[in-house]
C-alpha cells in the first residue's frame, strides 16, 4: 500500500500509542490519540478523510481500525508500526466543527 500517495489524498495519520510513547518518537504532522481514549475522536473526524492508524506493532491501531469501521468509517488503512513508514510526513487535520 502506498500511504505516501493515500497522505496526498488528504489522508491524515493517527497514533494510536500512548503520550509517553509517542513524546519519544513519533510521525512528523501526525495526532496522538491513544487508544483507550480514541472512542472521542468519533465526535470530531471527519468520515470522508481517509485515516492511517499507526501503534507500536499493528495491533492498537488495528483495534482502532476497528472502531472507525464499526461507525462507518470508509477509508481506513492500518499502517501498523508508526516507524515502518519512513520519514513519511502527516498532512493536516480536518475535523467536523
Amino acid at each position: 500500500m502506498d500511504f505516501q500517495e493515500i497522505i496526498k489524498k488528504g489522508a491524515i495519520i493517527i497514533d494510536v500509542r500512548t503520550k509517553e510513547e509517542f513524546d519519544c518518537g513519533h510521525i512528523t504532522g501526525s495526532l496522538n490519540v491513544p487508544l483507550d481514549s480514541f472512542a472521542n475522536c468519533l465526535a470530531w473526524l471527519v468520515k470522508d478523510v481517509p485515516v492511517i492508524l499507526v501503534c507500536a506493532s499493528g495491533a492498537r491501531s488495528g483495534i482502532a481500525k476497528m472502531i472507525l469501521e464499526a461507525n462507518n468509517y470508509k477509508q481506513v488503512y492500518n499502517a501498523g508500526a508508526w516507524d515502518n513508514l519512513g520519514n513519511i510526513k502527516a498532512g493536516g487535520c480536518p475535523v467536523n466543527h
